[in-house]
């Protein structure tokens, strides 16, 4: 050990610096612990789907001037009667009138359950290439439906993706069959027949969810126009040509052909169509796939930890905020997950801070150790097993130390306050509680031991002690005690340890 007097002096030498608060003992579990709760709340994915709505909603995409929507509405039924007893040449005469437009394609989604009226005039027709006709996955190739034609036609699936809640947020271009097979949706076909979309084959990542781009006020900006006026032929044909065409059900009594779509209001399926064919002929939005959302919600919340303070706040409002741009730029971004995470690292520290606070009450700043009200609550939870578990208790008196310590000035007296406190820890035994319990008083609580075992942790510490600075004026004086029958509360076992410590220090004065 180093006299006091060396050591006052290489203390002097260094720079002053500020005096860091007290480390949480929590704080090396909190790194670990964040990056624990991540990857649980990254594979939330669901958090996302309430922001990636919001986005739908407020950033909508301009409707393709390419589509065009044929509604079977209120004033068609009211001329024509309900559809299913309809003479389907009306639906020729829709088809000769697009023809003679000039339309690139046309999507039917109707389904032509069995034979009716007018089908020899409708057959012929749906043999074309530029006609697709909406089928069910049970019947995918529409063998079943009336007309002789559209046996030959071509088909695609009149299906959309409804989520749990309800609402339809994405669509596929092909989907799977009970066979195993795939099959190609409605909107994927009418692309497909009007040359836009690109000829794909049938694999397993074309049955990945697209999301269906949101078209605000569809009757307004996406073309509709009523089916009885196609048939009277009051339509332009400059509005036809050259279009992609979509016919189907919008009138507002029909609510077995209406879905949810973001915006949680009922939409005709041919509109959600006509948005997924839309959706189809723009760029596809990139989804981070799932292993890159857990890494980027494990180091949200880890960053959060590991930079403190309001980084994890404006971490999680960043994820939120910059979810904006990437989606504009076709990207959805797991804002909401990445947001969470960061939220997740900040209320880990929120429990260190809460956790600290209650201790820093409890525990002497300089040296570390416990005060009197962490002695207190020590032996509140120790005290009731002292018949099972006898608790020793010693009382350390360093004569002149504080004075010593004050001579040779506040930073080399603060160093060796810090230096008994560490000889008084590495003296001392696993379970055992030291406290700074004055000035230049501490105290060891010692758990399960005897008078015997005390009396040999006493000739030990007394020794190391006595080594700490080499200062002659500085000399322990310890008391001790054990709990008996005699003793029935923890200020008697005070009072005993304080009475030897006495002793021993007026006999060596």
């Amino acid at each position: 050990m180093r006299p006091f007097p060396e050591l006052a002096a290489r203390v002097s030498r260094r720079p002053a610096r500020n005096r860091r608060p007290l480390a949480s003992p929590l704080r090396r579990w909190l790194l670990p612990a964040a990056l624990l709760l991540g990857l649980p709340l990254s594979l939330l994915g669901t958090l996302n789907v309430s922001l990636w709505d919001a986005l739908n909603r407020g950033l909508p995409t301009p409707p393709d001037g390419r589509i065009v929507v044929v509604g079977i509405d209120d004033a068609t039924l009211r001329d024509y009667g309900r559809i299913d007893t309809w003479n389907r040449s009306l639906y020729a005469r829709a088809l000769s009138q697009l023809g003679a437009a000039g339309v690139r394609a046309v999507g039917i989604d109707v389904l032509f359950a069995g034979r009716a009226s007018g089908d020899a005039a409708l057959g012929p027709l749906l043999n074309s290439k530029k006609v697709v006709l909406a089928t069910v996955p049970e019947d995918p190739r529409g063998l079943e439906l009336g007309p002789e034609g559209a046996r030959r036609a071509q088909t695609g699936l009149s299906r959309l993706n409804l989520d749990p809640d309800g609402v339809v947020r994405s669509f596929q271009r092909q989907y799977r069959l009970a066979d195993g097979s795939l099959y190609p949706s409605l909107s994927a076909q009418l692309a497909q027949a009007a040359g836009i979309g690109t000829q794909r084959p049938a694999t397993p990542q074309n049955q990945a969810p697209q999301t269906l781009r949101y078209l605000e006020s569809d009757r307004q900006t996406l073309p509709v126009i009523s089916f009885r006026d196609l048939v009277n032929g009051s339509v332009s044909y400059a509005a036809l040509q050259d279009k992609l065409v979509l016919i189907g059900l919008t009138a507002s009594g029909s609510d077995d052909s209406k879905y949810l779509d973001v915006t949680r209001q009922p939409v005709p399926g041919v509109l959600l169509q006509a948005r997924a064919v839309s959706s189809l002929l723009s760029a596809p939005f990139v989804r981070f796939p799932l292993w890159v959302t857990l890494l980027l919600g494990t180091l949200a919340a880890g960053a959060s930890v590991l930079l403190r303070r309001l980084w994890g706040f404006w971490m999680a409002l960043g994820a939120v905020l910059i979810s904006v741009p990437l989606w504009l730029t076709d990207v959805q971004f797991p804002g909401a997950t990445v947001s969470l995470c960061a939220v997740a690292g900040m209320l880990l520290l929120a429990l260190e801070r809460a956790y600290q606070l209650r201790q820093v009450g409890a525990v002497d700043p300089l040296t570390g150790m416990g005060n009197r009200l962490a002695y207190t609550r020590a032996m509140e939870t120790r005290w009731a097993s002292r018949a099972e578990r006898p608790l020793g208790l010693m009382l350390i008196d360093l004569s002149s130390f504080r004075e010593t310590a004050h001579r040779l000035g506040p930073q080399a007296g603060d160093a060796l306050f810090q230096q008994l406190a560490a000889t008084l820890r590495a003296s001392k035994r696993k379970g055992d509680v030291v406290f700074r319990w004055g000035a230049d008083e501490f105290l060891v609580l010692v758990d399960n031991t005897d008078i015997q075992a005390m009396a040999r942790f006493s000739e030990k510490l007394e020794g190391s002690l006595l080594k700490l600075g080499g200062d002659p004026q500085v000399r322990p004086s310890i008391g001790y005690a054990v709990t008996g029958p005699d003793l029935y509360t923890p200020t008697d076992l005070i009072e005993r340890a304080s009475r030897m410590r006495y002793r021993n220090k007026y006999r060596d004065e």
